[in-house]
């Protein structure tokens, strides 16, 4: 297991992701605000992936700057508000996944040999 990968891949999509959750609240004032430029926003956006968040933040620092900016800002301002919980937190979120899971599957493999006991014992 390359455990230097996956915790640099796990950050990628942890910047791609507070990206898109900066750019949906930047979104969200631009559509109270200013009509127009949420629309703008809207249209750049469905014209280039927030997937590759940083030329995404490249391309729109180069026709708006000041949005670029602002989606950085929000950014930062996210990663530092939850980043000291984020440990924690994932290893519950993974530890109750998996338990839910686990039941689940138990449950079916119950149901399962009870279907097959009942059908094998009416015989």
């Amino acid at each position: 297991m390359d455990l230097p990968r996956i915790a640099q891949e796990t950050c990628n999509n942890l910047v791609h992701y507070l990206t898109y959750q900066a750019c949906r609240e930047i979104a969200a004032q631009l559509q109270e605000t200013n009509p127009a430029e949420y629309i703008w926003l809207q249209q750049f956006t469905a014209q280039h992936s927030l997937q590759r968040s940083d030329e995404y933040l490249a391309m729109l620092y180069r026709q708006r700057p000041d949005l670029a900016l602002r989606i950085m800002t929000v950014r930062t301002h996210l990663v530092e508000d939850f980043s000291d919980a984020l440990p924690e937190m994932s290893r519950t979120s993974i530890h109750q996944a998996n338990l839910k899971l686990r039941r689940e599957m138990l449950e079916h493999l119950t149901q399962t040999s009870d279907a097959s006991l009942e059908a094998g014992g009416g015989s």
